[in-house]
């Protein structure tokens, strides 16, 4: 007992006397996300935190960097472009593993490619909709055959549609792949708790070993703002996701802590349902709804928003109010657009055209935190006095997104984290058979436009058809864009490496306590 007793002092003498920082012997790294990702298949899933998780355990072809600029990672160098841009020939990092020990090779890749193109439900399809044909050239070069030339390919493949999964797990697990995802990453998947936490360990099996300082990364799920910031402050958690701007503020004030702030490459909008009367996946029918059917309707309810105003009340000033998908920083930003300003006035008249002069009571599904309460509830406010009765519905997230596909919502106050080219904000949700059009809205000549831009390089022409087809997308209002929202981490100052990149994602890669 003597020698134990000892042994414990002197471990106390140590640790006060600061020769043994806590901080320095933590082998596991905290999250805090405010949202529990939907699921973990590359193919299927659709969150902005699901992207979060992917960036530790599924890593893609190529990478985007702080200042945008595009990059190989699992690929060894730039895609070759031939044949007037319908062949891309892509050279793989060599030596690569999976995190179950098997290669990711170039079979690997085209099974994978091919599985984002033709799974039921995939929401890579119409990301990869151009791709005629996958071929091996040899065991590290994969060979893509476009349709078309198309100019965002190199972007699709820093997302989703570039992260190669294990043929052996998906031929293991069939439809359960994403209950216990298998790429290649720095870290590997553990364990998921639902509306908890997801568990992810260092791998053996990564080629850069040295770039993953933990053994384990925990994604811990708090919705609530203010738990998120209270367990930050106790050293219950790591880093805190999606910091509230006047948190954010106070934060700033705080020695103890860094907080990182940077502009994002998405939007905030509200999806409105115009032809989903049975599921995304089914043919699409009369909803039989005033705002679905009746384009005045919505009109009225875009003119009731003052967003400015919402930027100020919700988010202290700090977001940049915005009505498109693409976002200020991006350079085919259209900066000729102005917003329509908020009027009452007129929005009563609308409604009074379409038959509607007592008001119109719908109900707006929103995310069930504090964040997204807030936002709902001041668009509420302002849309009763244009004569609007909105109702809120606070949905947990996977559970929102999966009504909104199978059209069991009327409007949903929902974003998109954003691409770094504009296709990937636009081109899936507005195009009549995108795979994230849960509104089913459809009209040929927006397709075409948005088919255009992608065929073209040069960027004042891409501009031009982007334009158009915005035009065209706004005034039907299938998604009235609110916001563009910024994406702001913190973390203690003791914490090294962390490098806010405007896709909003946390990469933990490089990342370490001194």
């Amino acid at each position: 007992m003597k020698r134990i007793s000892a042994a414990v002092a002197l471990l106390a003498v140590v640790v006060v006397g600061g020769a043994l920082p806590a901080q320095a012997q933590k082998k596991t790294l905290t999250i805090a996300l405010n949202q529990d990702p939907d699921i973990l298949d590359p193919s299927l899933a659709r969150t902005y935190v699901g992207r979060i998780v992917f960036s530790h355990i599924c890593e893609k072809l190529y990478e985007i960097d702080e200042q945008l600029r595009i990059l190989p990672q699992l690929a060894a160098d730039l895609p070759q472009i031939s044949d007037g841009g319908k062949t891309v020939t892509i050279k793989l990092r060599p030596n690569v593993k999976f995190n179950d020990g098997s290669p990711m090779d170039a079979e690997a890749v085209r099974f994978s490619l091919d599985r984002h193109r033709t799974l039921k439900g995939s929401n890579r399809a119409s990301e990869l909709a151009p791709v005629d044909a996958v071929e091996v050239v040899d065991k590290a070069t994969v060979r893509l055959r476009l349709k078309a030339p198309f100019a965002p390919l190199l972007a699709q493949l820093t997302d989703r549609a570039g992260m190669p999964v294990s043929p052996a797990a998906v031929h293991k697990l069939g439809d359960k792949f994403g209950t216990a995802p298998v790429c290649v990453g720095p870290w590997q998947f553990a364990e998921r708790v639902p509306q908890d936490r997801i568990v992810v360990e260092r791998s053996p099996h990564y080629f850069d070993p040295g770039s993953a300082k933990f053994d384990k990364v925990i994604f811990r799920i708090i919705p609530d703002d203010n738990v998120r910031l209270a367990n930050l402050k106790s050293g219950d958690i790591d880093l805190m996701h999606q910091v509230g701007p006047t948190d954010a503020v106070a934060l700033k004030k705080e020695p103890k802590f860094e907080v990182s702030n940077v502009t994002g490459l998405g939007y905030q909008g509200i999806t409105i349902n115009l032809r989903n009367k049975t599921g995304k996946q089914n043919p699409p029918g009369d909803v039989g709804t005033p705002l679905a059917n009746d384009p005045r309707v919505r009109e009225a309810f875009e003119l009731s928003i003052d967003r400015e105003a919402l930027n100020q009340v919700a988010w202290d000033g700090l977001y940049t109010p915005g009505c498109t998908p693409i976002p200020p920083i991006s350079v085919f930003f259209d900066k000729s657009r102005k917003c329509p300003p908020r009027d009452i006035a007129k929005a009563k008249q609308l409604l009074a055209a379409a038959g509607l002069p007592s008001g119109y009571a719908f109900e707006m599904v929103i995310v069930n935190n504090p964040r997204e309460r807030r936002v709902g509830e001041v668009i509420q406010q302002m849309a009763k006095e244009a004569g609007f009765n909105i109702s809120l519905r606070p949905s947990e997230f996977a559970s929102a997104l999966k009504d909104d596909d199978d059209g069991k919502t009327q409007t949903f106050l929902i974003g998109w984290s954003g691409r770094v080219d504009p296709d990937g904000n636009i081109h899936q949700i507005q195009t009549c058979k995108g795979s994230l059009n849960s509104t089913l809205a459809c009209d040929d000549r927006i397709d075409a436009l948005l088919n255009k831009a992608r065929e073209v390089t040069d960027v004042n022409q891409r501009r031009a058809l982007y334009r158009e087809a915005t035009d065209m997308f706004a005034a039907r209002r299938n998604v009235i864009y609110v916001y563009h929202q910024n994406y702001i981490v913190a973390f203690p100052k003791s914490f090294k490496g962390y490098t806010a990149v405007p896709d909003g994602l946390i990469r933990a890669k490089g990342t370490s306590w001194p």
